[in-house]
């Protein structure tokens, strides 16, 4: 019978995925991501390269889906409370995303991997928000940068400190998960919209 390479190597992210959410790059070893994907750890050395290499795999793929799944072209045209509240529920469904990101965060001083493919994924949110500026329906009191880093915040840091969140707003239920959607899209919406149509 014939491998199923393929499916193989998703086997291996989804477990490496797992293994790096919860210990992190340097928490965790080939070995046990081989044995939780049900595959000899050197399978996944043979398609993946190393630790690093396979960690770097594995938010490159996150990051894809999540750009996949939120994308976003101009402010100009779509609302950015509503955007804010799609990345909320993208994070309320995938809190793994955050964790790897704040593993990363952790385990590099400098640049991280995929850095520059990393920026022109960024920049295109930012050049969405400078677009509603130009348009004139977002606010020009932040630059844009750090205008779509606070929505960005707003929005997953809910997922990221999960027990701030419940000791703060209480219990996760539903009703207060929309709840909380509906703060941060206000919030967003506040924090975009120009000082001249808050102040109608």
């Amino acid at each position: 019978m014939a491998w199923d390479t393929e499916g193989t190597k998703r086997g291996i992210l989804t477990a490496a995925v797992a293994e790096f959410a919860a210990h992190g790059p340097d928490g965790t070893t080939i070995e046990r991501i081989a044995k939780s994907a049900g595959v000899n750890k050197e399978r996944v050395y043979n398609y993946f390269g190393g630790k690093r290499e396979l960690f770097a795999r594995v938010l490159r793929e996150e990051l894809a889906k999540v750009a996949a799944d939120v994308p976003v072209q101009s402010f100009a045209a779509e609302d950015i409370g509503d955007y804010a509240g799609r990345v909320y529920d993208y994070h309320r469904a995938h809190p793994e995303l955050g964790r790897l990101m704040r593993w990363e965060g952790l385990t590099f001083d400098t640049d991280v991997p995929d850095e520059e493919q990393r920026r022109e994924y960024y920049g295109y949110k930012t050049a969405a928000v400078a677009d509603g500026q130009t348009n004139g329906t977002i606010t020009d009191e932040f630059d844009p940068d750090h205008l779509i880093f606070l929505v960005l915040s707003l929005a997953g840091w809910w997922s990221a400190v999960p027990q701030v969140a419940r000791m703060i707003t209480g219990a996760p239920t539903e009703a207060e998960h929309d709840r909380r959607r509906a703060s941060v899209i206000a919030a967003a919406r506040r924090l975009a919209t120009p000082l001249e149509i808050n102040h109608n």
